[in-house]
């Protein structure tokens, strides 16, 4: 009784050193016995070759703790002794990351020595390495939750540099935007783009699952160094641990963050949300989740609400963001895309048919919207873009027909002025990669092309349709 509160203190200490044994490894996961650290801790997996491997723990089974590796399991063996590190991994941020290239870690990967295209070795741009004095300080990378009511309303555009998303589906600070599309329809490069052309003074983008070859090219040719020179890059490949994968977006978004606390607004691109919820659907299914949604455990849908309502305006700066979704076989109804559309704020579908046609971006204005752009833009620029809008869903109706060649002119006004306007319409709308276009220089064109529309129109809105005779006469006679 004399030392009760010095045993209680005693024993709400943590030892010097938590440790267990590994004495299961199944898949993806390895069962350890005595490690009680909590879920999400880091831990460190000693093996008998003498090799370190860092984990981190996902769940219990009974009195077992199941981790996860960041590296290949390979190598593990029963017996082997796991350590308890920390309870929140975190990354090294500051002002040092700009035009840096990360991993999955937050440690760049840019000094190695790269072969430009003229085949003469060159060295990756000097700069501070992560973890150097440059560094300000760590951040938890799974984020720390915003009151809703501290964040700003999103009431001013965003100019990206691309046309039809500045004229038809205008971007505000701070929203959230998706890029739907299946596989090779021009996601990389119309991010490529934004990245480029986003009035924004810095650019945050991560490559998750991407191919290794690929993130090469996005560097160079889309990104480009204007880009680059603004930009933190970070890349886990598609080659690497379930684990990093999802560890690369939660960073990515950490240093988003701080950027946008700094009162900085932030251009953030992921690509993609799909190969993040792949990741997390094998860590759930090897920790013994059960499938849902199409094989999807539930922690899938969980971790995208949380990675996606991190973005967004804050308190002094913003993050406007995009998401790129490669859905299956172009599935409209696609269990991530579905999801994901259900929690950001607008999306963008890129479809097949209008890149087959080499229509790029393949934007389809009739299957894309933002939810924010009647709050950034004027009245003008609002109804200009419906109307334009109702014209390509006008010219859509009766294409299969012009292409027969069965359309008689004069039978619908609205629709003969569609077809007129077809060609200007495209020539707004298509655009090269390299190009950038001034936003008021994309709404002035935008209220030219309506307003031949606008003048035949008549006082009530509706079309000014002439009457034949036999219109005439058959009115007289009723």
């Amino acid at each position: 009784m004399i030392f009760e509160r010095e045993i209680e203190i005693l024993r709400d200490m943590t030892p010097a050193a938590i440790c267990g044994e590994i004495t299961r490894v199944v898949g993806l996961v390895a069962e350890s016995q005595g490690l009680t650290a909590p879920v999400g801790s880091q831990c460190e997996i000693i093996c008998r070759s003498g090799s370190r491997l860092a984990a981190e723990v996902v769940g219990f089974r009974q009195e077992n703790a199941i981790v996860v590796p960041y590296g290949d399991i390979r190598g593990i063996a029963a017996g082997d002794r796991i350590f308890y590190r920390g309870d929140v991994p975190r990354v090294r941020v500051g002002p040092h990351l700009i035009g840096r290239v990360l991993d999955s870690a937050g440690m760049p990967i840019d000094r190695v020595a790269l072969w430009d295209p003229d085949g003469r070795l060159a060295r990756s741009a000097a700069g501070t390495p992560a973890g150097s004095p440059g560094a300000e300080r760590m951040m938890p990378i799974h984020g720390v939750r915003m009151n809703p009511l501290e964040r700003q309303r999103i009431l001013k555009p965003l100019p990206t540099g691309v046309r039809t998303i500045d004229a038809l589906f205008t971007i505000g600070r701070g929203q959230r935007m998706g890029i739907f599309s299946g596989a090779g329809v021009g996601k990389s490069v119309l991010l490529g783009m934004i990245a480029r052309g986003a009035a924004a003074p810095i650019s945050v983008i991560a490559l998750i699952g991407e191919r290794g070859r690929e993130v090469r090219e996005f560097l160079e040719r889309d990104l480009g160094p204007e880009g680059r020179s603004r930009s933190v890059v970070i890349v886990a490949t598609g080659d690497e641990p379930a684990l990093k994968r999802v560890q690369a977006a939660l960073i990515a978004t950490s240093i988003a963050e701080y950027f946008r606390d700094r009162g900085e607004d932030v251009v953030f691109l992921l690509d993609s949300v799909t190969r993040v919820a792949l990741a997390q659907r094998e860590i759930g299914l090897s920790a013994g989740e059960p499938p849902a949604t199409r094989g999807y455990p539930p922690s899938t849908f969980s971790l995208l609400a949380r990675l996606l309502e991190r973005t967004g305006p804050g308190l002094k700066g913003s993050i406007s963001a995009f998401y790129t979704v490669l859905v299956e076989a172009d599935d409209h109804n696609d269990p991530v895309g579905d999801s994901v559309r259900g929690i950001i704020d607008g999306h963008l579908w890129l479809s097949r048919d209008l890149a087959s046609k080499a229509h790029y971006p393949a934007i389809d204005p009739l299957q894309s919207v933002s939810r924010v752009m009647p709050d950034v833009v004027s009245e003008d620029h609002l109804k200009a873009a419906r109307e334009l809008v109702a014209m390509i869903a006008r010219w859509r109706g009766v294409e299969d027909i012009l292409q027969l060649g069965a359309y008689v002119p004069g039978g619908d006004p609205r629709v003969d002025e569609a077809i007129r306007a077809m060609p200007a319409i495209e020539a707004l709308l298509r655009q090269d990669f390299r190009e950038r276009t001034a936003y008021e220089e994309t709404v002035r064109r935008l209220c030219d092309l309506v307003r031949p529309q606008r003048r035949a129109q008549g006082p009530a809105g509706g079309p000014q349709v002439r009457q034949t005779q036999g219109q005439r006469l058959a009115r007289m006679d009723r």
